[in-house]
């Protein structure tokens, strides 16, 4: 039995991983540049809120509708930007800031998710919302999916200057009246879209997960966006596949599995990421010092 034949054969032979696969590929494609704009503008733990905060829409359409995917995922995006809304107008109008707020309310929305899923199902419903299962995407899942990435990087794309700017220099986006409201706006709802995209393949606790890792290992290579949307899209592919074939072949749970590839990746970066590694930046110091 060769390399190739343990590489290929699964996607080959078998509908449900080729599913799985083309649903991480195209998560990967549309997550993983919204994760590098949540890293540049100091949101991460904002994408992880809001992926808690879908929990609790999803359980809603799942208790209207059982397990029907346009149920949970219109549920979930509802209850995504219902979370985002509230906790803007709560930083807005009262003295808390608003990762605080974030931390609030996605607190509550995952208790009050586990409570309905709790009522209305059991524990395996339970497990598939906070974790997922990818390996059982099916036609209108993928569908949903390369929907939500393709109009994700065509508005990344469109607002891609603004967007930067808004990131790097808020101030004087504001002082050239360059509408940051409106952009900050548009991409947290790119935010919940991709992770109501990918809550049935990943699960709301794992979600965020293919979104964040991979941008903040690109970051530990490369310095200018460019490559860092790049290497992060890479990263997410390259794990997400490595993950399938893991749980294929040592009958890991296929979510977390992919997400541990990115976790270790971001470990392996951290020490010789070649721009921010640490092995990198000590070998740097000292040809300084020699030099």
């Amino acid at each position: 039995m060769n390399m190739a034949y343990l590489l290929f054969q699964p996607f080959a032979d078998y509908d449900f991983m080729r599913y799985a696969l083309c649903s991480i590929v195209f998560l990967a494609l549309g997550t993983a540049p919204v994760g590098v704009f949540l890293m540049m503008r100091r949101m991460s733990l904002v994408g992880d809120a809001l992926g808690h905060a879908i929990l609790p829409g999803a359980a809603a359409g799942y208790m209207l509708a059982g397990l029907s995917l346009p149920a949970m995922s219109l549920g979930g995006f509802i209850a995504g930007l219902l979370m985002a809304l509230l906790a803007g107008l709560a930083s807005r109008f009262a003295n808390v800031r608003e990762d605080a707020s974030f931390a609030a309310f996605f607190l509550t929305c995952l208790a009050l998710g586990v409570v309905l899923v709790s009522r209305g199902g059991n524990s395996v419903d339970l497990l598939n919302l906070l974790f997922g299962s990818i390996l059982s995407v099916d036609k209108p899942a993928l569908t949903l999916v390369a929907i939500v990435s393709s109009i994700s990087m065509l508005v990344l794309a469109v607002i891609y200057r603004p967007l930067m700017l808004e990131s790097i220099d808020p101030l004087f986006l504001r002082a050239v009246n360059g509408k940051g409201t409106l952009w900050h706006i548009i991409f947290l709802i790119l935010v919940v879209m991709n992770l109501v995209a990918g809550f049935q393949a990943l699960g709301t606790l794992m979600s965020v997960g293919l979104m964040m890792l991979p941008a903040i290992s690109a970051r530990l290579w490369q310095k200018s966006m460019g490559g860092i949307l790049m290497i992060a899209a890479i990263i997410a592919v390259l794990c997400g596949y490595i993950g399938l074939l893991l749980s294929f072949y040592i009958d890991l749970p296929s979510g977390p599995a992919i997400i541990l590839c990115c976790g270790l990746v971001y470990i392996l970066s951290l020490f010789v990421g070649s721009e921010s590694g640490i092995l990198w930046r000590v070998y740097k110091r000292q040809r300084h010092h020699v030099a």
